[in-house]
């Protein structure tokens, strides 16, 4: 998923809003001719696009603790003892740990196995207790759990293992005995009561050595031994996904792309390869992870072919093409690792399709699959911020896997935004080299999905189809969910050129967030659905198998000319302002400073830490992040602004900003962003930004720019030292209004799925164009207050199903304010 630094700008707050849900509307089954807001009117003899099954999915990334401590059931944490300082500054090999008496972290010729480092070494009473995820270990009383050791004891040593909390024992306490050389012991604890805090305290009667120790419920999805947490994997399978993609993300192409290598020794850091993922738990590798913690590999590619699998969904999985992304930008020319990795890839669509007599089939086999689990697509690469270097090195994985592998789509992508440089070029690749599939990724403001609803409408259809691998509006409110829901009105119009389309991120421990917002929320005993999901089952469930034309009026451009204020910023740089100059498009002035004096024209809205030094007025906090100041009347249009800028030191460039509102409201020119790789607008609204022109480039340290920007009505033109850097025009609204009708063909109905994203209802006469219907149908509604947010004690946004007696073949139908409405309507 992107990581670029404009995305963490779109993060909330934690806080959960509690509102009350919208009180649903009573239809209206009055005659069409009445007073309506909206007009829909149907073509049930025209044909639209065919959606395919696996139209919509998931997209699974080990992030915000998805993994370990989320969907893997596993309950204790660290178990291998193989967190470290190399990984995480914070980490030792007794993180999550508790010692008592002489315990010791041990990595000697000794250990368990070669992927296996560390071990602890216990004296004849000392002790080990581990607190697992969250608050502790959470245990239901009544249930059963299942411990495992691998121990290793010159002499027999007997172990005795407790599962407790504070107010004490919370089962019968367990007792194995270790001799001879390393083996796995297991006991059972049945739960005699239920705790959120638990822990799991193992205790040594003689020296021994353990490693693995793990404590998995026995209640896991589909009761399988190295399971998933049950309440996380029913939400995911509860949506229906048609494909799931893994394991990412940043995942996928970040770290070093050598794999572990038992010879040279311990490769950390390194991206996902997913033949450290398989086999025993034991033997399998464990790795630092992207977003700052560890990961334990013991979800692994059989496991997601498996889940895949149990709920009816392609597998998708992604493999690295030797370009780094998410911010590291970096290529591989190791013509020998390249086809290592290559080699890698085809062994992958063996282990997951060839015969149980194959090299790989057979390991698939020994896991206890001997089955295929027919893969079709695979992804190579994800949002590479390096075009050229990135497809250079795809072609050569496609060549090799349609060599052997004809059937096999193999999915491409375009870079980590919608837009841009790197986007145009990618795509031209794609096409010219009439790839299969693209996969798009984007994180936006709801304004801007309420805005680009078309996106899709005007793409080649007989180029590359799009998969859309990530998108998300920047948060988990109500408001954010019907932003997407009314783009994904479009996504089902064009599902002859969208194919794949899956929400991003899929899951976040409330208490391990490195990225919102997220679909699925939890901690060690709930889970909870955002608004987001909401949207996403409804849409998922009801897809529908072909798109029926439909047309409804809609909002006019936007005429109102852009206006706002001035204003600077920098992000994690320092840099030092000059000669501001804002004259009005009659050459009067508007405002100037040229900071000989104070500050005092200037309100400081953000961080950092800003003053006035020999003439300038200059922000010197390196690490702050957003600092804005700014000047001027909100009222200003059609306007020139100047600034001297210059950047002093720090990551990135700087920031100008015009049409300043307030502090969520306003477009910035960023140059210098991304880590200084490239420049953009953005432009914010009510916090959440998108991107409305992005090139690639830098600014240099210490040199002073010119940056004036043009405002002419909804133009703006933007000029560096004198030339002419680009242009956009920002008049599309913000339609609140979007519908899109699809048919299902097993029961014949016409699904009328309507989105109404403003705070009044929408009155509307729907003309189904001759089509003989029942007069019933069954609708599902979901509506709230735009900032309603769902948590882990209130369900505000959650769907309301009702029957509607009023249809014909022309009816009225009030939608709610702040509402998704699916009518599926039967046809005689």
């Amino acid at each position: 998923m992107p990581r670029t630094r404009s995305r963490w700008r779109l993060g909330l707050t934690a806080t959960t809003l509690l509102v009350a849900s919208a009180v649903l509307p009573v239809p209206s089954n009055a005659a069409a001719a009445d007073v309506t807001d909206y007009a829909i009117n149907v073509d049930p003899k025209g044909s639209g696009a065919k959606i395919d099954d696996t139209m919509y999915g998931v997209f699974f990334e080990d992030i915000n603790r998805a993994a370990d401590g989320g969907l893997y059931a596993e309950l204790v944490q660290n178990r291998s003892f193989e967190y470290s300082t190399a990984d995480n500054n914070s980490y030792t090999p007794l993180t999550s740990w508790a010692t008592s008496g002489t315990a010791k972290a041990v990595s000697d010729d000794g250990r368990l196995g070669a992927r296996n480092r560390t071990y602890l070494a216990l004296d004849g009473g000392s002790s080990v207790t581990n607190s697992g995820y969250n608050t502790g270990i959470r245990v239901e009383s009544g249930k059963a759990y299942d411990f495992s050791v691998w121990a290793r004891a010159d002499a027999a040593a007997p172990l005795t293992v407790t599962l407790h909390d504070a107010d004490g024992a919370l089962a019968e306490a367990r007792k194995v005995t270790a001799r001879g050389g390393w083996a796995k012991y297991t006991a059972k604890f049945t739960a005699t009561r239920g705790s959120t805090t638990g822990r799991l305290t193992v205790a040594a009667g003689g020296p021994v050595a353990v490693d693995m120790v793990s404590l998995f419920p026995r209640d896991t999805y589909k009761g399988r031994a190295n399971g998933l947490r049950k309440d996380l994997a029913q939400k995911i399978a509860a949506l229906h996904p048609g494909f799931v993609r893994f394991p990412g993300g940043c995942l996928v192409n970040t770290g070093s792309m050598q794999g572990y290598d038992e010879a040279s020794g311990y490769q950390r850091k390194r991206s996902y390869q997913w033949k450290d993922t398989i086999g025993p738990v034991e033997q399998r590798a464990t790795n630092s992870n992207f977003w700052g913690y560890n990961q334990s590999y013991g979800l692994g590619y059989y496991e997601y072919f498996q889940y895949s699998e149990d709920i009816g969904a392609m597998p998708l999985p992604v493999v690295p093409a030797l370009v780094t992304g998410c911010g590291q930008n970096k290529a591989t020319d190791d013509d020998a690792l390249l086809k290592r990795h290559i080699q890698d890839t085809l062994d992958l669509i063996e282990f997951a399709n060839g015969p149980a007599t194959s090299t790989w089939g057979k390991k698939r086999a020994q896991m206890g699959h001997p089955k295929p689990f027919h893969l079709t697509h695979i992804e190579v690469g994800n949002e590479e911020n390096l075009p050229n270097e990135f497809f250079a090195r795809f072609t050569q994985f496609r060549a090799a896997i349609a060599a052997k592998y004809p059937d096999i789509k193999v999915i491409s992508n375009a870079g980590p935004d919608d837009s841009g440089t790197t986007f145009d070029t990618a795509w031209k690749l794609n096409k010219d080299a009439d790839v299969d599939m693209v996969d798009e990724h984007y994180y936006n403001s709801p304004q801007w999905f309420l805005q680009n609803n078309d996106r899709y409408d005007s793409y080649d259809r007989n180029g590359p189809k799009v998969f859309l691998g990530e998108y998300a509006s920047g948060g988990n409110t109500f408001k954010n969910a019907l932003s997407e829901a009314a783009y994904m009105t479009g996504l089902e119009r064009n599902a002859d050129v969208v194919k794949l389309a899956s929400y991003a991120p899929l899951l976040a421990n409330e208490d391990y967030v490195q990225w919102r917002p997220d679909m699925i929320w939890f901690n060690n005993h709930a889970s909870w659905n955002s608004a987001d999901y909401e949207v996403q089952k409804l849409f998922m469930t009801n897809v529908g198998d072909r798109v029926v034309p439909s047309t409804a009026t809609g909002t006019p451009s936007l005429t109102a000319p852009i206006s706002g204020a001035v204003g600077l910023s920098t992000w994690a740089t320092t840099a030092a302002y000059d000669d501001v100059k804002v004259t009005g498009e009659d050459g009067s002035a508007l405002f100037g400073d040229d900071f000989s004096g104070d500050a005092s024209k200037w309100t400081h809205s953000g961080g950092g830490s800003w003053s006035v030094q020999d003439g300038q007025y200059v922000q010197t906090d390196v690490a702050a992040e957003n600092t804005m100041v700014s000047a001027g009347d909100p009222a200003w249009h059609d306007y020139d602004l100047h600034v001297k800028a210059t950047k002093k030191s720090g990551k990135e460039g700087f920031l100008v900003a015009f049409g300043v509102k307030d502090t969520g409201n306003y477009y910035w020119w960023n140059l210098g962003g991304w880590n200084n790789t490239q420049s953009a607008v953005e432009q914010a609204v009510d916090g959440g930004k998108s991107t409305l022109i992005a090139k690639p480039g830098s600014v240099e340290t210490g040199r002073a720019y010119d940056v004036d920007v043009k405002v002419r009505g909804r133009q703006v033109t933007l000029y560096l030292d004198g030339q002419e850097w680009g242009s956009f025009t920002d008049d599309k609204p913000a339609e609140p209004f979007r519908q899109v009708v699809t048919k299902d063909a097993k029961t014949g109905d016409l699904i009328v799925k309507v989105v109404n994203a403003q705070a009044a209802e929408a009155r509307t006469a729907i003309d189904l164009g001759g089509a003989k219907t029942a007069s019933k149908a069954q609708v599902t509604t979901l509506a709230a207050a735009p900032d309603a947010v769902n948590s882990e004690t209130a369900t505000t946004v959650a769907p309301v199903r009702s029957t509607f007696t009023g249809v014909a073949r022309k009816f009225t139908y009030t939608f709610p304010a702040n509402s998704v409405t699916f009518l599926r309507i039967k046809q005689k």
